[in-house]
């Protein structure tokens, strides 16, 4: 008899051959800066401002952005720039402007999205690594020795 091997979804899109990608929550707030660009000048210069990151991040990006795309494809775009895809697309208004899930190759690219956008003095982006509850169950299940300080 063969013992039941219960596998991860990770461990089985390795054993697929597929590309294991991590999840991230990007929450971005425009700065009075951006806000003020923004209502200046619409939604076209801000098409423009992803179309300069895309071009930073990955010049091979194709095809490339154009000025009739809405700005879910300018995200989707960006994010396809560091070999990510985009899952959801939201505009909030509160804390955050904007809210998107991505599935992303690694950290350095979650990293390299966040630095550019950031860099552009426009908008502040908060990005949270998502874990699925097959990794949560897989947390619950170390070991780990801690005592909080003082005790």
């Amino acid at each position: 008899m063969f013992a039941s091997v219960r596998l991860t979804l990770a461990q089985r899109k390795c054993i697929r051959g597929e590309k294991v990608m991590a999840k991230y929550l990007a929450q971005v707030s425009y700065t009075t800066e951006g806000v003020r660009g923004l209502l200046k000048d619409g939604g076209t210069k801000r098409l423009n401002a992803v179309a300069q990151l895309t071009k930073v991040l990955s010049p091979a990006v194709h095809p490339p952005l154009t000025m009739s795309s809405c700005s879910m494809e300018a995200i989707d775009h960006l994010v396809k720039g560091v070999g990510g895809t985009l899952e959801v697309f939201y505009y909030a208004f509160g804390d955050s402007d904007l809210i998107f899930i991505t599935d992303l190759p690694d950290n350095a690219s979650a990293a390299a999205l966040s630095l550019a956008v950031r860099a552009s003095g426009a908008s502040r982006v908060s990005t949270t690594v998502l874990l699925s509850h097959e990794e949560i169950d897989l947390a619950t299940k170390k070991n780990i020795s801690y005592h909080a300080p003082g005790e």
